[in-house]
Formats: structure tokens, C-alpha cells, sequence
């Protein structure tokens, strides 16, 4: 997750990779977290309120607050004038009654983590996390208030640590939960949100809206994380347990609550119905973290998650180890 924002965007990804794997150990063990230290980043975080039993889970991912930007109120074009993209690129789709569907690629999620947008006059949130590979959509209105979100430049369990700007408190990404401050046990609202190729957005939605490229120096296109979903194991911010059941790390499963499908067995049944949900994969999809342009990625396919009615479920499509370590007691899906 941590990018290499600062870097203009014609630097070569390999050089920042090779320079990647030289700090990330350093970071790893060097970047612990210290609110004491961290009251000068945060000045309105009230790190007396928290629900982290151990400060030393929290690392620094290099970049401070703001370090990676995230967008607000981002601008958007209709789907048929959109040329950038490639057909199996990834984008987070929102479907919202009310409101023309939007797609938001995830060459633009990659560099910005965080999109503030109002979609239907619905505050949303749509957050991506390239370390846990976790893509998930929340509303923003908690307990009445209405929330802003940035990128504290914090990680636990390799998971992005996001923030508010109204009260500074944190919140896991993964676990949409607050760990620290005012909004500590506060619990953000998922609101159903899937990834998809472009082709298959355009396909359904050809009426539909995508984000615009933000006007950034960025490298939109390409992945800072070459072979990041074929490792054993994750960068150097995670040594918590490997997943049980032989399952990889970074193994793609499907969050549904606190139940794990394994994309892998998804993919050879090609649907299955389970505990009162339908999970289906269809080919066509690239991996953002696979090959140096994401376009290029290797096929993992498309999931959508839908009830006995058909209605589209809350769920995430994360890698084995960020589940087992937010949810170690957590139920595997893995068949007879």
C-alpha cells in the first residue's frame, strides 16, 4: 500500500521496486507506532481511546499523513468516451437506484487508496488497499455525523490504517471498525460494491459513468507491487500467522461476514450456493498486482456475491492472510 507517490511519474517501476525492497524491512521493524510521537502528526486523535492492545501492531508504511492523497468529490465522464482503460482492467462498481452506475478504476485506487464521493445523495467512501488487495465501499455518515476520509500513512496487519478528518480518529479499512480515538468501536456501514473488469462494466452499463483520471502526477496504469500476488508471503509489515488449511497468503478468498470462499474453488465449480449465499466467478479480470501495467495482469476473474432474493451482498475479495489475521476464529469455506 505504501506508494511511490513522490517519485514523478516517468521513473521506471522497476528502479522504485528495487528500492522498495531495500526500505521496506527498515520501515518494517524501525517504524513503530508511538502516539506520543504521533499526537504531532495527529493533534486531534485522542489515542487514549483506542481498542489496539498492542501499539507495536500499528507500522509506519513510509509516507506520513496525506502522503498518499486521497480524492474528494472526484469528476467523472461517461463510460463511452472513457479510452484508457483496458477491457480487463479492475474497477470498484456502484450501482446505486436512482443514480447512473459508476466505475472506479483501480489504477486511480492504486495511488489514492481513498475516494470521498456522494453518489444517489449517499455520502460514500470507496477504499482499496493494494497490500491486503481489499476493495470495499463504506457510507460515510456515522452516529449522525458525516466523515471525510484521508490515509494516515499507518498499517496493521499490512491493512490500511484510514482516518477522519473531523476527529482525527482512525479506522481499520478492512474491518470498516475505529481503532483509535473518539469513533474507537464505531463501525462504518458496507454498502454492497464489487470488482469487475471494465469490459464487463461497460457491457451492463453502457449508459454508465466512470472516474475521471485526477489531475496528478502519477503513474496511472501501472502496478509499483510487480508479483505481488505470487509471493509466499507478504512485504515485511505483516509477521502475524500464516492462514490455516494449507490455504497461501496471498491467496485471493471471499469475505462474506466472517466466512472465507477460497477464489480458487469458486473458480472450479464456477458458482456455488452456501450458508444462504450465492458466489459466482466468471474469467475476464486482471490482477492489479500481478504484472508491471495492470492491464497486462493475469486473469483471477470476477466475483459477485448475491442472497436468495438475488440482491447483491456486502462482501470483500482479500488475500488468506488479512483475513485470518482480522478474523482468526473466522470460518473457512473450503468444501467436502
Amino acid at each position: 500500500m505504501r506508494l511511490p507517490i513522490q517519485i514523478p511519474g516517468q521513473v521506471p517501476a522497476q528502479l522504485f521496486l528495487t528500492l522498495l525492497s531495500l526500505v521496506l524491512g527498515f520501515w518494517a521493524q524501525s517504524a513503530k507506532a508511538d502516539p506520543s510521537f504521533w499526537s504531532y502528526e495527529f493533534p486531534k486523535t485522542d489515542f487514549s481511546r483506542t481498542s489496539v492492545e498492542n501499539w507495536t501492531e500499528i507500522l509506519s508504511g513510509g509516507p506520513g499523513r496525506d502522503g498518499i492523497p486521497a480524492l474528494s468529490d472526484p469528476s467523472f465522464i461517461p463510460a463511452v468516451d472513457e479510452t484508457r482503460l483496458g477491457p480487463r482492467e479492475p474497477v470498484i462498481t456502484v450501482e446505486f437506484n436512482g443514480a447512473l452506475p459508476r466505475a472506479y478504476p483501480i489504477r486511480y485506487l492504486t495511488w489514492h487508496e481513498i475516494v470521498n464521493d456522494n453518489v444517489a445523495k449517499v455520502p460514500i467512501a470507496v477504499t482499496f488497499c493494494p497490500l491486503c488487495n481489499s476493495g470495499i465501499v463504506f457510507d460515510r455518515r456515522v452516529k449522525g455525523q458525516l466523515l471525510t476520509f484521508g490515509v494516515s500513512g499507518k498499517l496493521r496487519n499490512s491493512d490500511m490504517v484510514m482516518y477522519d478528518r473531523e476527529t482525527e480518529s482512525w479506522w481499520q479499512q478492512a474491518l470498516g471498525t475505529g481503532i483509535v480515538g473518539e469513533h474507537t468501536g464505531s463501525e462504518l456501514t458496507q454498502i454492497p460494491a464489487w470488482m469487475e473488469s471494465w469490459a464487463e462494466f461497460t457491457r451492463r452499463n453502457p449508459n454508465g459513468l466512470v472516474m475521471d483520471e485526477p489531475r496528478a502526477r502519477r503513474a496511472y496504469g501501472r502496478n509499483p507491487y510487480v508479483g505481488y500476488d505470487s509471493r509466499s508471503r507478504p512485504y515485511g509489515f505483516f509477521d502475524g500467522e500464516m492462514p490455516p488449511h494449507g490455504v497461501p497468503a496471498l491467496a485471493r478468498v471471499v469475505r462474506v461476514g466472517d466466512r472465507a470462499w477460497p477464489v480458487s474453488r469458486l473458480a472450479e465449480h464456477g458458482e456455488l450456493t452456501e450458508d444462504g449465499v450465492t458466489l459466482s466467478w466468471a474469467a475476464g479480470q486482471a490482477s492489479a498486482l500481478d504484472n508491471g501495467r495492470i492491464a497486462n495482469g493475469r486473469d483471477v476473474g470476477t466475483i459477485r456475491v448475491r442472497d436468495t432474493q438475488g440482491r447483491d451482498l456486502p462482501h470483500d475479495v482479500l488475500f488468506a492472510f488479512a483475513f485470518h489475521a482480522f478474523w482468526p476464529d473466522g470460518k473457512w469455506m473450503l468444501g467436502s
